[in-house]
């Protein structure tokens, strides 16, 4: 038997790429009142102020937004007093609400967390869940408390990490799945179907925010873990070594399923070999093939393209090897 929902009068909090999906959902569904996101930050080599994703993506739906700096000055709690409102959804926004505004909406503050709570609370649990080498990440839907993405949950659903996903790839399967649940979400709110459970003590981790410090590969970890960071670190900001001294983006790689032949004597960061098909690099255990690689300044390349002209095999990552012309090539022996 079906049930007629009538819409809810809602609020949207969000800033990224990440909380498009849901807003699209919420607003096809429900009467979204206002849409709450970050002030216009300056970014590009311009500097030049830029909206929020959500910002863009709520002037194309036509929907009222509010950038306060901050929640903490009393005409803030009062805008979104005035909206009478009965949820707000809270997607990756960014800015603490405090409890005055988290006891406004009728059914509360609803937030769309990526990570099966209680592991992986915090602003980075995408990158840290692969860093990690979790097998499963997912979403949580959760009624927002004064602590850290600590309030009870509502319900959850989970999906398998593949092995080729990166940062990016799981974002955007994440965003969808959000999306779907946040609607599934609603409908059991409006109708009273919710059981709420609060978290575990227990399997509680902390997702601390990126530091781009953390992409500097260090070839002494064994092959599986800096496969982990590349793919962590994709799109942003890209694991990296240096080549002579020169930044070098490492975009895509895999761990070699067969150690190249002295892989176990060489140094980590030796460059055990260089083909049409990847770049064999020792690390402290193991080795890894490197796909697709950027020099500072270039665009990414394959392998293919990045070895043309350029014999690197013996060189080594981090160490003075190969000289590079202005055309990001090497100069031809004497």
């Amino acid at each position: 038997m079906s049930v007629d929902l009538s819409p809810l009068r809602l609020g949207f909090a969000g800033t990224p790429e990440f909380a498009v999906p849901a807003l699209d959902a919420l607003a096809a569904a429900h009467k979204i009142c206002a849409v709450f996101t970050q002030p216009d930050r300056p970014a590009g080599r311009g500097r030049t102020l830029q909206a929020s994703p959500i910002k863009r993506r709520a002037g194309e739906l036509g929907l009222a937004v509010h950038q306060p700096a901050s929640f903490k000055p009393p005409e803030a709690v009062e805008t979104l007093r005035g909206l009478k409102i009965d949820a707000l959804v809270v997607v990756a926004y960014g800015l603490i609400l405090p409890a005055a505004a988290l006891s406004i909406p009728r059914l509360g503050c609803i937030n769309i967390h990526a990570s099966l709570l209680p592991r992986w609370r915090g602003a980075a649990p995408i990158q840290r869940a692969l860093l990690a080498g979790d097998a499963r990440a997912g979403i949580t839907i959760m009624r927002m408390d004064p602590g850290l993405d600590t309030g009870p949950m509502l319900m959850s659903r989970s999906i398998a990490i593949r092995a080729r996903d990166t940062a990016g790839t799981l974002h955007d399967r994440l965003a969808a799945l959000g999306a779907e649940l946040i609607g599934e979400a609603m409908d059991a709110l409006a109708l009273g179907l919710v059981r709420e459970v609060p978290q575990p003590a227990s399997g509680v981790t902390y997702a601390a925010k990126i530091n781009k410090a953390e992409a500097l590969i260090d070839w002494r970890q064994d092959a599986d873990q800096i496969w982990r960071q590349v793919r962590a670190f994709n799109p942003w900001p890209v694991a990296e070594t240096r080549l002579d001294g020169a930044q070098l983006r490492i975009w895509d790689a895999v761990p070699h399923e067969a150690p190249a032949a002295g892989a176990g004597a060489a140094a980590p960061g030796t460059v055990l070999a260089a083909a049409a098909d990847g770049i064999d690099v020792a690390c402290g255990r193991g080795a890894i093939r490197i796909l697709r690689l950027q020099l500072a300044g270039r665009k990414p390349l394959s392998a293919a393209e990045f070895i043309k002209g350029l014999n690197i095999a013996g060189m080594h990552f981090d160490a003075p090897g190969a000289h590079f012309d202005a055309a990001g090539a090497r100069p031809p022996e004497p």
